[in-house]
């Protein structure tokens, strides 16, 4: 195993190509997978669709592909790097499905539940209070008590109030604000790093890299993404 070309795209499905990255090498990993929602499961305002994938796979099917998703992440990250992990808690018939159901299957330390406040609610009936947050996991490959942060930024809260990004701006169907990608960068890193999404989509993460001087490697298996997300670089 070789360690591919910095600051690039790479193309293909993470499950291909995650194993054939060599280990220990990436420092920080910020990504947000499709959620599994489903084509129409009645309480979503809208429809994800994305290019080249499906987001609607049996559940259990779903979940042991995360957590071999988060292993192989594991896998290429440095002893003492991070990965940040974007999802949502989901209702199904009448069930929830919460991603620590599979975030404690992996090999990672979870080292904090962020709460990420959209302020756009997912619902369109009143079956529950209209839920208005994702959360996000701070995974840390040390077993130990690893980074202290800043009190500039350890003052940011656990609670992250910034609004999802405009659709009209950004066309692909799921996309990060700019400021979440920042917000953990500036925190995380120092020195110059490596910054991963294994889940490229617009780009965000990896533009979120390289404007504050940091190298970025990115893969998506759509090449309209890669294309997107390349003309944002």
């Amino acid at each position: 195993m070789t360690a591919p070309q910095l600051n690039t795209i790479l193309s293909g499905n993470v499950f291909d190509v995650l194993p054939t990255l060599p280990p220990d090498f990436v420092d920080l990993s910020i990504t947000s997978p499709p959620y599994n929602k489903g084509t129409n499961k009645g309480w979503l305002t809208d429809k994800v669709i994305y290019n080249a994938i499906g987001d609607d796979i049996p559940e259990d099917v779903y979940q042991k592909q995360q957590v071999t998703l988060l292993d192989e992440i594991f896998r290429i990250t440095k002893p003492t790097g991070h990965f940040f992990y974007n999802h949502k808690v989901r209702y199904v018939e009448g069930l929830m499905i919460h991603p620590m159901d599979w975030i404690r299957k992996s090999k990672w330390t979870i080292r904090e539940e962020l709460i990420w406040k959209r302020a756009i609610a997912s619902n369109i009936r009143g079956w529950r209070f209209w839920q208005v947050e994702e959360r996000i996991y701070w995974l840390q490959k040390e077993a130990g008590p690893g980074l202290e942060l800043q009190p500039k930024d350890a003052r940011m809260t656990s609670v992250w109030t910034f609004p999802a990004e405009n659709g009209k701006k950004n066309l692909h169907p799921a996309p990060f604000p700019l400021v979440l990608p920042s917000r953990i960068i500036m925190s995380i890193l120092s020195d110059k790093s490596l910054v991963f999404d294994p889940y490229t989509g617009s780009g965000t993460t990896l533009v979120a890299a390289k404007l504050m001087g940091h190298d970025y490697l990115g893969l998506d298996i759509s090449d309209a993404y890669i294309k997107m997300a390349q003309d944002r670089l």
